[in-house]
């Protein structure tokens, strides 16, 4: 009885463990390694090619369009098998997906479209 209380808590804490270890040894090898490399630019990109953040803004539309067939098909799934609470999670998981579409094409987030997007209105 006392496993399925601690469940909630044993999961979240086990997977921040396991996180601290992984960056800790990420860490030390970039500590051993760039004391054996005496050039700072070489540093830098090993630094560069270790950092696994992403570089790219996130992209609104194909975030939106994932996002707006997975309420189609929490609707759906809701009309076929499991009633109306479903069907308006569905409709509020869709209205959501439109939203990040729309958002994606009033703020364009790459530097190619931003530079375009410049182009276009000083051409005005």
């Amino acid at each position: 009885m006392g496993l399925e209380i601690l469940i909630p808590i044993i999961v979240p804490v086990s997977v921040f463990v396991w996180l601290y270890f992984e960056s800790k040894d990420k860490n030390k090898t970039i500590l051993e390694i760039s004391k054996n490399i005496d050039d700072p630019s070489k540093v830098e990109d090993l630094i560069g090619m270790l950092d696994e953040r992403k570089k790219e803004p996130i992209d609104y539309r194909r975030t939106g369009v994932i996002t707006l067939f997975t309420g189609v098909g929490l609707f759906l799934f809701g009309v076929f098998f499991l009633g109306d609470i479903l069907k308006g999670v569905g409709a509020l998981v869709a209205a959501i997906g439109l939203g990040q579409i729309i958002a994606g094409y009033l703020y364009p987030n790459t530097s190619e479209e931003l530079t375009n997007a410049v182009d276009d209105f000083e051409k005005k």
